[in-house]
Parts: C-alpha cells; structure tokens; sequence
C-alpha cells in the first residue's frame, strides 16, 4: 500500500477556510517548547519539520512510555503506513489511561493526514500538563488543581439545614407584623410624623378625581336597566300622546 492512499487531496470552498482557521490557532512557540520536552525526553532528534518527524507515531511511543513505562509494549519502527497507523493509535490508548481528557485526544488523521496540526499540538501539552500534574519535570504546560474532597460529619450536615444561606437572600429582620387581614381597610401614615389625625374621608387630587361623578341612579346588579334619552323617546306612560302623534 502507496502512502498516496493516505493524502487528501487540495481543500476547496468550506473545508478550505475551516483548515485555514485552524492552521491560524497553531503556535510556532509552542512547538519549540514541545519539542526541547519530548527531545529529552526520549533522547531521539525530531527534525526540522516537528509534524512530519512524528508521523510514524515511534517518537511519541517513546515518549509515553518514559512518563509510564510499559503503556505501549510494541512499537513498529517499519516503513508501512498501518505501522505507523498503528503506533499512533496505541499512543492514543496510552494516553487516554495516562490520564489525558477524550476531549483533548487528537485523532490519528489529524496528524496522519496533516488535517489538524493544532490540535495535536492541544493534545501534547495535555499531555505535558498531565506529567506536570503527576510530579514529572516538565517546563511545558500547566499544572492541574488537584481534587480536594472534604467530608462533613453527620451532625454538621443535619446543622446545616437550619440556617438559611446567604444565596437565598435575608429579609433583613422585616416581618409582617401589624399587617391587617386581606379585605379589611387599612390606613398608610406614619406615626413619627404626627398623621394619627390625618384626615382619610376626602380623596386628594394627588390620588385623581372622579370629577362630580356618582352612581346615583344606578340600579342593583342583575336588574334590567331601561336606557333612553327622554328627549327623544317618549314615556312609558304616554301612550295617548304617542297614538296623537301617529294620527296626525
């Protein structure tokens, strides 16, 4: 098998843009401290070209197993693509049980096939950030925080159900006293202010006007309420004069 069945051909329209947009995010000064790390660690020289120099998936074999020795117990140092195929994908499962996040995990094509340099450049310094972690020298990466479980005892817990976090907020000491039953009148002054004789019959003008509005003349709920205006309607009791009105 040709390694011309490995290579993709030229990226057009979409895919184009999307692998510009990734080969942009790739750090040139990333690389280098990458590859000072794994250099010595392994004791091998990568090459000029960092990506190309491990495609074959030995370097980073190697590397694997100097942070854990014995996680990939075969390396193929062959020539043929499904070696190399090979060694990246154990160097995958490596570093998976090593600790690495899936989500951080390059898959073999990105590197294989040159479609995503950047982020198998994201997956070795998780990886270098997971030895850092682990109590290994390494001038790459980050230290992760380490879990800190606490444990409470049973009587602290059942305690702690009695008080009210901050997170649900505090009425600050205000209650309802002196609240009046729903329904009822209740008159709003202040008492500091001398308004216990404040005068609560009139309606001030602050609160609106009904302007000389009543409900004089309204009939009771439910009854039937004639409307006309007498003006051009005639009495109920005048019938004679309407009968008059229609013989003239």
């Amino acid at each position: 098998m040709s390694s011309a069945h490995f290579v993709r051909g030229p990226a057009y329209g979409l895919s184009a843009e999307v692998k510009s947009k990734l080969a942009q995010k790739y750090d040139p000064l990333r690389e280098q401290e990458l590859r000072a790390w794994i250099e010595t660690m392994t004791g091998r020289r990568i090459g000029d070209n960092f990506m190309e120099g491990l495609k074959d998936g030995v370097i980073l074999c190697e590397l694997i197993n100097k942070l854990q020795p014995g996680s990939v117990r075969k390396m193929n140092e062959s020539t043929q693509n499904w070696h190399k195929l090979e060694n990246i994908g154990n160097f995958i499962t490596a570093i998976s049980r090593y600790g690495v996040k899936a989500h951080d995990i390059f898959e073999a094509n990105d590197l294989f096939e040159n479609a995503n340099h950047t982020q198998v450049q994201s997956t070795l310094l998780a990886l270098a950030s997971q030895a850092k972690t682990k109590g290994n020298q390494v001038n790459v990466g980050v230290k992760y925080a380490e879990k800190q479980q606490r444990r409470f005892e049973p009587e602290k817990l059942r305690e702690g159900r009695n008080i009210i976090g901050l997170q649900m907020g505090t009425n600050k000491g205000a209650s309802q006293s002196g609240m009046t039953a729903p329904g009822t009148k209740r008159q709003i002054f202040e008492p500091a202010l001398g308004m216990e004789h404040c005068d609560t019959l009139h309606v001030s003008l602050q609160m609106g006007s009904n302007k000389g509005a009543s409900q004089q003349g309204m009939t009771v709920y439910g009854l039937p309420r004639q409307v006309y205006d007498p003006k051009y309607c005639l009495n109920p009791g005048d019938e004679q004069l309407y009968e008059l009105y229609n013989s003239a």
